[in-house]
């Protein structure tokens, strides 16, 4: 599992697990029961949004090796040695991703909770079909809950970075 075990005085074991972040290799030592979001947000990545914490919401939607999962039900361990990308690898303040812009342009946000795995989302969306047509988008993002948008919006902005048309159905 890991190339580091440790046992403390109490009996607990510690492991060092070691994965990508963003790019950049991070190692950590960790509780083996602690979830990929906790480990996340401990290491300072803290995009991804403890919600329902049942893999239900897809507030902590993340990348591993390019697939979207929900962090707060994956355990850290179960990353070693993977890719894992965060919403802070999209863009930054000063230089944000197309599919961050067009969030903000389409209003695709309002509260901003569930963005980052709304916008995790449609990143694996749109690498895997970079030209989905909006009923696909309807699919893709339908796993997340949002209580602000009614996802037209969310629809709206991920079309515009795919150049999908607006469907008959989408105007007005």
């Amino acid at each position: 599992m890991t190339d580091e075990e440790r046992h403390d005085g109490d009996g607990s074991t510690r492991l060092t697990v070691s994965y990508g972040i963003n790019g950049k290799v991070s190692a950590r030592e960790i509780d083996p029961s602690e979830s990929l979001l906790d480990d996340l947000r401990a290491r300072g990545f803290t995009g991804a949004h403890a919600g329902c914490e049942h893999g239900v919401c897809g507030a902590c939607t993340v990348l591993v090796d390019g697939e979207p999962v929900r962090s707060c039900i994956v355990l850290s361990v179960q990353v070693q040695g993977a890719a894992v990308e965060t919403v802070e690898g999209l863009g930054t303040v000063d230089r944000p991703s197309d599919l961050q812009q067009a969030f903000s342009q389409c209003r695709g946000l309002q509260c901003g909770f569930c963005t980052p795995g709304f916008l995790m989302l449609a990143t694996a969306l749109l690498r895997r079909d970079p030209t989905p047509d909006h009923e696909a988008i309807r699919e893709a993002v339908s796993s997340n809950l949002c209580r602000c948008t009614g996802y037209h919006s969310i629809v709206e902005a991920i079309g515009r970075v795919s150049g999908t048309p607006r469907s008959s159905h989408d105007r007005g």
